[in-house]
């Protein structure tokens, strides 16, 4: 289970950095920074993926009920075109900090890439699972970005967002081939790419 080990090495604010949707063929890429209270830990909180649904949103609101800080930062789907997905996902990460109410003195992220930060840092392989604060914030951006795509789904429906959240799903490819893209979808990804290749070519002809 994460810890607060890490955290309490540190002298000042530490906040905790996760993403979600790097992979997914539509939608934003979200990510989140908290920085927890060392007097009042969250408890039952662990890696986004490793939790129900139902513990999730139950996390989610402990998390925001008891943080010193949480920070949200997004990165749009025009921005995942332009820039590729890892840059998009680094300045998502940067803005989740500009987020934070409280400038911590020490930032730990998750997976092997820190991305511009205006204090130290530390990229944390794994850190989801063992890291108390980027749990927590994986928490956060999980649950913010699948409300999303709800939203969305309900926007742009037949693609079934609310169920796949945006991933390349048999479902979602499905739909894909048979309604096309729309404007939420990465144009840059290769599904995506390809079907509006194939659109092209057909009216060309």
């Amino acid at each position: 289970m994460p810890h607060f080990d890490r955290e309490r090495r540190v002298v000042g604010p530490v906040a905790g950095v996760d993403e979600v949707g790097r992979g997914p063929l539509a939608g934003p890429v979200y990510a989140c920074a908290v920085i927890l209270d060392p007097a009042r830990l969250p408890t039952g909180i662990d890696d986004s993926k490793s939790l129900s649904e139902a513990k999730r949103e139950s996390a989610f609101a402990q998390v925001m009920e008891s943080a010193l800080s949480v920070g949200i930062g997004v990165a749009d789907v025009a921005e995942i075109d332009a820039l590729n997905i890892l840059q998009a996902t680094m300045l998502a990460m940067r803005r989740a900090v500009d987020e934070l109410a409280i400038a911590p003195a020490h930032v730990l992220v998750d997976g092997n890439r820190l991305p511009a930060l205006p204090c130290p840092g530390d990229a944390i392989i794994g850190g989801d699972a063992t890291v108390l604060s980027i749990a927590a914030a994986s928490i956060i951006a999980k649950v913010t970005r699948d409300r999303v795509m709800c939203e969305l789904d309900a926007l742009h429906p037949g693609y079934h967002w609310s169920r796949n959240k945006g991933y390349g799903t048999a479902d979602h490819v499905s739909a894909l081939q048979r309604l096309g893209a729309s404007v939420h979808h990465r144009k840059t990804f290769a599904p995506v790419a390809h079907i509006l290749m194939t659109t092209r070519a057909a009216v060309a002809n």
